[in-house]
């Protein structure tokens, strides 16, 4: 009996010592999400707003250029690269390649501001930043396990990129809606799952270790993912064309 009670103080101390980790460490996660997505909006504006820059990019005659083309998929290089290279590579080598993929990504969304009004643009970030912050707050609240439903939302996620790809030859718009609907259902659940699993995720970590620098910057990038698609979908929807 007083072992069990020994048992049972010494779990209720680890997990008191546990929360203010991994409440440190889902700190840090949102900090570094937010540095990346300030990076990628002032590259975004600063290449979209600049017709020189722009150009560089797209042609409004010919399409995508070269340039573009490359800015288009290196992030997706990126993404794997810091997945696949996480044990070997080093804390400050993630840091740097998350922040390079921060301005490749501002570079890539830079045709944004050709396509929409600016102020469709910004109000839809904020609705964006709204869904993004109460689903968050649920994620890290929730008592639910989530794991089912994170793995629902991923099923879901490779539903629509199949058909993304699909409908790059058919290019039917009634299809683009759909897709958009249930991006905008799948990332929005995603957020939660994923904060809920780095909650999880930082009770478990060292403070200060270089592991759990890694891990920092490798959740934020998931979050920082999160959120980029799901304003991305919204846009289709809320933004006003030029």
């Amino acid at each position: 009996m007083y072992e069990n009670q020994n048992n049972f103080n010494f779990l209720q101390q680890e997990r008191t010592e546990s929360l203010p980790v991994a409440k440190t460490f889902i700190s840090g996660v949102f900090t570094w999400m937010f540095l990346a997505l300030a990076i990628t909006a002032l590259t975004a504006f600063y290449f979209g707003t600049n017709k020189e820059l722009l150009g560089m990019l797209f042609n409004s005659q010919t399409g995508m250029t070269g340039l573009g083309w490359i800015v288009t998929f290196a992030p997706l290089g990126f993404v794997m690269l810091m997945s696949f290279g996480f044990q070997r590579l080093s804390g400050s080598a993630i840091t740097l390649l998350f922040a390079v993929f921060a301005i490749l990504m501002g570079m890539s969304l830079s045709f944004i501001f050709a396509a929409y009004q600016l102020g469709s643009i910004f109000s839809t970030f904020l609705v964006t930043s709204g869904m993004f912050g109460i689903m968050a707050v649920m994620g890290y609240t929730t008592k639910i396990d989530l794991t089912k439903l994170g793995s629902l939302m991923m099923m879901g996620l490779i539903g629509i990129i199949i058909a993304s790809l699909v409908n790059m030859f058919m290019d039917s718009k009634d299809m683009g809606y759909i897709i958009s609907f249930l991006g905008v259902v799948i990332f929005t659940g995603l957020t939660a799952y994923d904060v809920q699993k780095l909650k999880r995720i930082g009770a478990g970590t060292e403070y200060g270790t270089e592991s759990t620098r890694k891990l920092t910057i490798m959740g934020a990038m998931s979050l920082y993912l999160d959120f980029i698609n799901l304003f991305l979908f919204l846009l289709r929807f809320l933004g006003r064309r030029n």
